[in-house]
């Protein structure tokens, strides 16, 4: 890995300074990093985000800055992982509304571009890519989250159109969404990571129900979606029926990488900046924690570095790359919010009230969210036992056996 920019990234990412500076207010000091509206508490606030993410994501299309690593055919500009990665940099720096939108594209866009059909590429990538239409991942349910290949939502053929009965939850910005990937179970007498079909979902048809969850911070961002005699056409099934499997790994795939992504960013400068505000940051024992957070940083951007030149030389695993940056960055972010929350002292125990508006104490709340999200803890030890230390599996009795057989609560 070569962390000095190119000739071309060095151009390239004068480019991304000069459009960014034209179209986005610069962050200032230790208050780079401190994201106000990405902590909103209020649900007006929240949708007031939601507004200014599609806002810029359609001016990010209009002036050639979406899609950097899509293909060309796609509507992308064909460039690569390290391009992506010098934009965000650069992005950190200017207060861009971007979250909604950007886990929507990176989400759905490889895998249609991967196993979508030509008429789904051209209906569907366009408007994913403008940010007009968002989507949502219908994966979990409450009997298969880290199991997820124990999915029980039912789909039966019936003539051309396709029959989806069953639960979703844990769903990010359903509420939100135009449309959903969706995984269910089309045969339940073959083994349970068999007999899958993967969906393309108008979430405004009838019978599918969305109901939001709201969380502990006071908003709504996981939401449960009912599928109740929903009728799809065998033209919205990505790739082959039965195959949903090997599609949705695909989606599972670009998560683990677009964690990758993420893990460029820094939380440093806010919690530098909570030290100095509360006047701690002369003590030793705080500047020698201080130190492990900025170290921890580091090793996250040269994790992710790894991961991205992984990918782009076709290198990158889910275990050896997704795996372990995903379980690293999740304790790296909580001693960071328990360091600053330590700093707060009686403070920390506020949240409107509080000073940055919260940010800490939302990040606290939020942190068990990422925990879990993507894959847990567990899920991903196991990865890395299994797949990277080539440790036995953990011993399962429902592997070869159809579903329909299995136990399940």
């Amino acid at each position: 890995m070569d962390f000095e920019d190119t000739p071309e990234l060095a151009e390239f990412r004068a480019e991304v300074r000069k459009f960014l500076e034209e179209h986005a207010e610069p962050k200032h000091g230790d208050d780079r990093d401190w994201s106000r509206n990405a902590t909103a508490t209020d649900p007006a606030a929240a949708e007031q985000y939601r507004v200014r993410c599609a806002e810029w994501q359609a001016l990010l299309y209009r002036e050639g800055w979406a899609g950097l690593t899509w293909p060309e055919e796609f509507g992308g500009r064909g460039l690569s992982p390290a391009h992506q990665i010098v934009f965000n940099q650069e992005l950190s720096e200017f207060d861009a509304a971007s979250g909604f939108i950007t886990a929507s594209q990176a989400l759905v866009g490889p895998t249609l571009m991967k196993h979508g059909t030509p008429a789904q590429q051209e209906r569907y990538l366009p408007k994913l890519l403008s940010g007009e239409e968002m989507w949502c991942q219908l994966f979990s349910e409450p009997g298969a989250g880290s199991d997820l290949a124990s999915l029980a939502t039912r789909a039966v053929l019936d003539g051309d159109e396709w029959i989806v009965n069953g639960q979703k939850v844990w769903t990010s910005n359903a509420h939100h969404s135009d449309f959903g990937i969706l995984i269910a179970r089309s045969d339940p007498d073959v083994p349970k990571h068999k007999g899958m079909t993967f969906f393309i979902v108008d979430m405004r048809t009838p019978g599918v129900e969305v109901r939001p969850l709201v969380q502990a911070q006071g908003v709504a961002h996981f939401n449960e979606v009912f599928f109740d005699d929903v009728r799809l056409p065998v033209e919205n099934v990505v790739g082959e029926p039965g195959e949903g499997w090997r599609v949705a790994r695909t989606t599972m795939r670009s998560e683990s990488q677009m964690i990758s992504g993420a893990s460029q960013a820094t939380g440093y400068y806010a919690v530098l900046s909570t030290a100095r505000r509360t006047g701690a940051v002369a003590d030793p024992i705080v500047r020698q924690e201080l130190a492990k957070v900025f170290s921890n940083e580091q090793i996250l951007r040269w994790m992710g570095w790894r991961s991205q030149t992984a990918v782009m030389t076709g290198r990158y695993e889910l275990a050896l790359h997704g795996s372990l940056l995903k379980n690293f960055f999740t304790r790296a972010l909580s001693h960071r919010v328990e360091l600053a929350l330590d700093l707060e002292g009686p403070e920390g125990m506020l949240q409107a009230e509080a000073e940055g508006e919260g940010f800490w104490q939302y990040q606290c709340l939020n942190q068990f969210a990422s925990r879990i999200g993507g894959g847990t803890e567990e899920v991903h030890r196991n990865n890395l036992g299994e797949q990277v230390l080539g440790l036995p599996r953990e011993p399962t009795d429902d592997r070869e056996v159809p579903w329909s057989e299995t136990r399940r609560s």
